[in-house]
């Protein structure tokens, strides 16, 4: 019979290893503990994640940064926006249902200082990991709560930040034919690279509520972005994954081009393929790659 461990605290430092617990969630020939909620909440100077349980706590819980988000059992990396993946896995537990329905949210989009998205990266084995992308990384603290089960990530968000434009296709819009067919959001963004935090946000995606009020991300398959540059006026990124217009003439770049345009430094957007091809490079003016175009 397993010995029930004892609360193991580990002080938050430059944080590798962030946090681990371990506590007997279960005893041995019951059912796992179920994971049937997580959400996020701002609070004075930290964002809180919170996951939630019926049957009692996950046997272990580890928290740690790692450089990429990694779905389990398949080992297929799956795409998160923000500057750092904070990456949370859960031990013996569920987050499904006997009939293997998800019993907790799969994917959510927050519009709050730190905390930009949260996915779910597996539901194997009776292990479940998420993923948190953040605008920043920073050390976190954690701790359980009782009635419900609870476990607890604290974010800080002690880094200033500036309010920016982040656009979305307006789907009703678009569908009618009446311009503009996109809208603004506001995002704050690290002040110290706000270019690169509106294009998390893009990436990110719209909140729920900005969803059913009709805003869409068009990706055209891109994954994400990286390479990005401002010189002379002139805004460079490069898009990763895949692109593909789908013969569409509404592109991801007709999101990425007013949310820089937005910027005062910035009068144009060159956007490049994953290879790093785009119809006009060095000259003025806009650009898009090939695989954007209808």
């Amino acid at each position: 019979m397993r010995t029930p461990r004892r609360p193991l605290r580990i002080a938050t430092a430059a944080g590798v290893l962030i946090a681990a617990g371990a506590l007997a969630g279960t005893a041995a020939g019951q059912p796992h503990p179920r994971l049937v909620a997580v959400r996020a909440a701002e609070h004075p100077g930290f964002d809180r994640v919170v996951f939630q349980f019926s049957g009692g706590l996950p046997e272990r819980r580890q928290v740690r940064y790692v450089p990429q988000l990694i779905q389990d059992a398949s080992g297929f990396r799956l795409p998160i926006a923000g500057r750092a993946i904070l990456q949370v896995t859960l031990s013996f537990v569920d987050a499904h249902d006997a009939a293997g329905n998800p019993t907790a949210p799969l994917r959510a989009v927050y519009p709050f200082k730190n905390v930009i998205a949260i996915r779910n990266a597996g539901d194997f084995e009776a292990v479940v990991t998420y993923g948190i992308g953040l605008a920043q990384r920073r050390p976190v603290r954690t701790r359980v709560l009782a009635s419900p089960s609870r476990f607890v990530v604290d974010i800080p968000t002690d880094f200033r930040t500036v309010r920016r434009r982040v656009y979305f296709q307006n789907l009703p819009r678009y569908v009618a034919g009446t311009l503009p067919d996109v809208t603004p959001v506001v995002r704050r963004v690290p002040a110290s690279a706000p270019a690169a935090g509106v294009l998390d946000r893009l990436f990110a995606g719209p909140t729920l509520a900005e969803r059913r009020a009709g805003l869409r991300l068009v990706t055209s398959k891109a994954t994400g972005f990286r390479n990005l540059s401002v010189s002379g006026g002139v805004a460079r990124v490069r898009l990763t994954g895949d692109c593909d217009s789908g013969g569409s003439t509404f592109t991801i770049a007709n999101l990425i081009d007013p949310t820089l345009v937005a910027f005062p430094n910035i009068d144009a957007v060159k956007i490049l393929s994953p290879s790093g091809q785009t119809g006009n490079p060095t000259g003025p003016g806009d650009s898009i790659p090939d695989c954007l175009n209808p």
